[in-house]
């Protein structure tokens, strides 16, 4: 007795039709262009994830910076300073507080300055 595959190809096919909805013409017709344009997603997706992280860091870099200059100090004084007092904040907080709450960062620029 032969083995028909008919339901095992439509199952795969069907994933990929799926995975390249809202993709544009032939992207999401011919299951062949689809295979590569979801391999080409992927590989952008994974890029793009270490890419974000990169970005978050420079804002917070440049927030930072404004923060301290309007304090009488720079980004690098800064960091230095709280290394050496070891005041382990992180730059993500360090940018969240001199956004919003620029009092508690104006403190935390005044105890490193000591």
């Amino acid at each position: 007795m032969r083995v028909k595959r008919g339901t095992t190809t439509h199952k795969r096919h069907n994933k990929i039709r799926k995975a390249t909805k809202g993709m544009t013409r032939s992207n999401r017709s011919s299951i062949r262009r689809g295979k590569q344009a979801i391999t080409k997603a992927l590989v952008y997706a994974t890029r793009d994830r270490k890419n974000r992280k990169r970005t978050f860091r420079s804002l917070w870099n440049i927030r930072i910076n404004a923060a301290a200059r309007e304090n009488g100090t720079t980004y690098s004084q800064l960091i230095s300073a709280l290394k050496k007092k070891n005041i382990a904040l992180d730059r993500k907080i360090l940018s969240e507080l001199a956004v919003n709450e620029p009092a508690v960062f104006k403190k935390i620029v005044q105890t490193v300055k000591k």
